[in-house]
Parts: C-alpha cells; sequence; structure tokens
C-alpha cells in the first residue's frame, strides 16, 4: 500500500487523544453543554464525494464543528440510521511526511470528531468502491482543466485518487490512481516552482528540486508497469537545465537523459516523445555549434538529430512527434536556424 501514513496518524490521534476528541451519543442534541464522550474507535476508512458538514451530534440542529473537504480522509467510528460518526482529517494535508523526523516536533492538528450524513460518503465496503472513486477523481481532474472549473479541482483530484489507493489497493485501478495522485501533485509543484527566480537558473542544482517521492513510491510498488513508465519520465524535470544561457553543455546533457530514457523504457508511452525531445535538443546544439563556427560538431549533431528522427520514423511511424522531428530535421537541411533568431 502506497499512501499509510495519515491513516496511521488519525489512528494514532484517536488512541493518544481520546480524552481531547469528544464525540456525542445519538442521544445527544443541539443545547447539550456537556456531551457524552465515547472513546474512539477504528474503524474502515472512508472518504467524502462533495463538502460535507461535521455535526456534534447525529441531527441537522446540533452544531456544526466543521466541514469535510471531498477526498479527505475518514475513520468511521459508529452509525445511526443515516448518519455516521467520524473522525475526519480536516485541517492540514501533509504532502511531504517522508521528509519529516520520526519524532517530529510539529504540531498538527488532531483529527476532528463528529457526525455526518452517510449520504456521499464511500468506505471500505462500499460495493464498487474503487470504481466510484477512480470516477470522481476523473471528473474533478476534467474539471481542473476547465477555467471555470472549481479553484481547487486539481487537489481535490489527487486526494480522491490517493484515497482509492489507501482503501483499495488490490484495485485493477490502484496503479492507475497512484500514478496519476503523483502526476497532479508534480503538476501543480511544476507550475509554482516556474514563477520562482531560481527556475531560470542554468544548472539543476542551483533550483529548488520538487518532491519525487510520490513518483518513486510509483515505480516502486507497480514496478514494469506503464505508470511507472510514465513516473520515471516526469522525474526528468528534476535534470534539467533551466535557461540553457547559449551553453551547450546542457542540451547535450538533456538529450542524453531523453535518449536513454526511450532506450530503458521503449514500449513507455512517453517514448516517442522522449525521442523527439531528444532530436530537437541535437538541432539546437547544431545552431549553438554553428555559431561558434564549429563546423565539425555542428556536423555531428546534425547527423545524429536525422539518426534520432528515422528511430522515430521506424518506431512510431503515425505519432505527432514523428512528424514534428521530420520538420526540425528539414529546417536543420534547409539553414534555417532552430534555436535562436531567424533573420531572413
Amino acid at each position: 500500500m502506497i499512501f499509510t501514513g495519515m491513516r496511521l496518524r488519525i489512528l494514532t490521534h484517536c488512541a493518544l487523544a481520546a480524552c481531547l476528541l469528544a464525540s456525542v451519543a445519538p442521544s445527544a442534541r443541539a443545547g447539550d453543554k456537556k456531551p457524552q464522550i465515547v472513546k474512539p474507535m477504528a474503524g474502515p476508512r472512508a472518504t467524502a464525494l462533495r463538502l460535507t458538514w461535521l455535526y456534534i451530534g447525529p441531527d441537522k440542529s446540533t452544531q456544526k464543528v466543521s466541514r469535510v473537504q471531498p477526498g479527505r480522509e475518514l475513520v468511521v467510528a459508529e452509525r445511526s440510521g443515516p448518519w455516521i460518526r467520524v473522525y475526519a482529517n480536516t485541517d492540514i494535508e501533509e504532502e511531504h511526511s517522508s521528509d519529516q523526523p520520526i519524532f517530529s516536533t510539529n504540531e498538527t492538528p488532531p483529527p476532528i470528531s463528529g457526525w455526518m450524513e452517510a449520504k456521499g460518503i464511500v468506505v471500505e465496503s462500499t460495493a464498487n468502491g474503487d470504481q466510484v472513486l477512480m470516477g470522481a477523481a476523473a471528473e474533478m481532474e476534467a474539471e481542473a482543466s476547465d477555467p471555470r472549473g472549481p479553484a481547487n479541482a486539481a487537489r481535490t483530484a489527487h486526494l480522491l485518487y490517493r484515497r482509492l489507493v489507501e482503501m483499495y489497493p488490490n484495485s485493477p485501478q490502484a496503479a492507475e490512481a497512484a500514478w496519476r495522485a503523483a502526476d497532479i501533485l508534480w503538476q501543480i509543484q511544476k507550475s509554482d516552482f516556474a514563477a520562482l527566480p531560481s527556475s531560470k537558473e542554468r544548472d539543476p542544482y542551483m533550483r529548488q528540486q520538487m518532491d519525487d517521492d510520490g513518483l518513486k513510491k510509483v515505480i516502486k510498488y507497480y514496478p514494469h508497469t506503464r505508470q511507472a513508465d510514465l513516473a520515471e519520465f516526469n522525474l526528468i524535470d528534476n535534470k534539467l537545465c533551466g535557461d540553457w544561457q547559449g551553453n551547450t553543455k546542457c542540451p547535450a546533457k538533456e538529450s542524453e537523459i531523453y535518449e536513454k530514457y526511450a532506450e530503458e523504457h521503449p514500449d513507455s508511452p512517453r517514448a516517442a516523445r522522449a525521442l523527439y525531445e531528444a532530436v530537437y535538443r541535437q538541432a539546437v546544439l547544431s545552431d549553438m555549434y554553428a555559431a561558434d563556427e564549429n563546423e565539425h560538431k555542428q556536423e555531428e549533431a546534425h547527423a545524429h538529430a536525422r539518426e534520432l528522427a528515422a528511430k522515430l520514423k521506424d518506431k512510431f511511424p503515425q505519432s505527432d512527434y514523428t512528424w514534428r522531428a521530420a520538420a526540425l530535421v528539414f529546417k536543420l537541411d534547409q539553414g534555417v536556424p532552430v534555436y535562436g533568431i531567424d533573420r531572413p
């Protein structure tokens, strides 16, 4: 199982903080000043598909405790008709738990106990629950690409995919959900980091590296799968230069990285793109060497670009990347710059 930290954290808080987490028996109603304290219970995991209110008692007339966002982890402690009592992690989503020391001094707010309506809640025992979560997460992921969609759609999709892996580790959808959860978080980081001044640094070690824990777990727990191949490709982002600054070292090294990926993952959905990225960098090198009047290296890069483009055509004849590579080679053959400004 990949994502178990939050589950253990909830149960640990429940065991150690029983006297602090007051919950109400089914008979509690609004106006009760001293609700009956019930010892927290370990129970099945669950998650909400919609924004859901937590109440002190199993009745909407009781005081509201907090709101549970879609995708948050819940532990079901008790049921009362159409209501369930849960421990809900509503405060903090720890994305970098692997970076935390074992005995961390960070004070994480404990899970909140309360009652919520059971409708719209997927529990481990829900029939076809993995498919329901997969569909809900995919829907939110689609919403994230719509400018009119909810502001936090991407993170909600991430959480729902993550819950699927935790709650249904043996599901046929688990590998895909794990990959999508990791990829969404990666893309969010990538977008955020692109706005930092360090993103323009030439060498990768000069800028902040994106957290790759989720991607590495996909590779570890689902080796030799399509999802692992996709995760490996994403990891290349941390090895790329921010700005080449006209230095041939960057495109040369990046071309090697992409070529190696295509060689080691020939059946990957990203193999054609990797080869194209290598072609592009060889074309760039050809232009850079031409600017430096290094004719020998210019011809080497030009020839290597042709070689890689031919390999693309042989292995992926109907790929857009093959056609794009052919266009790059045509420009090189015609003396049209690929990198820099074309001055007619």
